[in-house]
């Protein structure tokens, strides 16, 4: 009885402690992965912006396309923008997408 006493405990005490990971923050991933080329503000107003021409975050063309549109284009990457789903994984990619969407004008 004692074993299955503490066994439940167990059960209950490593249990509790499982959590789900915390959901990726877009706002510090774009700071890290993004910015450099799209400026802090997604202007795309940086020096490496500004030479390979990416567009303005913000921007009508840009906010007009849809969540998977944005997703493809993170994850699968496009021009000379890298891919990042296969170093950034999934969540991490739809996480950036939410973030390109508090540059909306």
């Amino acid at each position: 009885m004692t074993t299955a006493v503490l066994g439940a405990a167990f059960l209950c005490h490593t249990g509790s402690q499982a959590a789900a990971a915390p959901a990726p923050d877009g706002a510090d991933i774009y700071k890290a992965k993004c910015a450099a080329c799209h400026a802090a503000d997604g202007s795309g107003a940086t020096p490496a912006g500004k030479a390979m021409k990416v567009r303005d975050l913000g921007s009508a063309d840009v906010q007009g396309q849809s969540d998977q549109q944005l997703y493809d284009i993170v994850a699968k990457g496009k021009g000379k923008m890298p891919a990042y789903e296969g170093t950034l994984g999934a969540d991490t990619c739809k996480a950036l997408v939410a973030h390109i969407r508090e540059f909306k004008h």
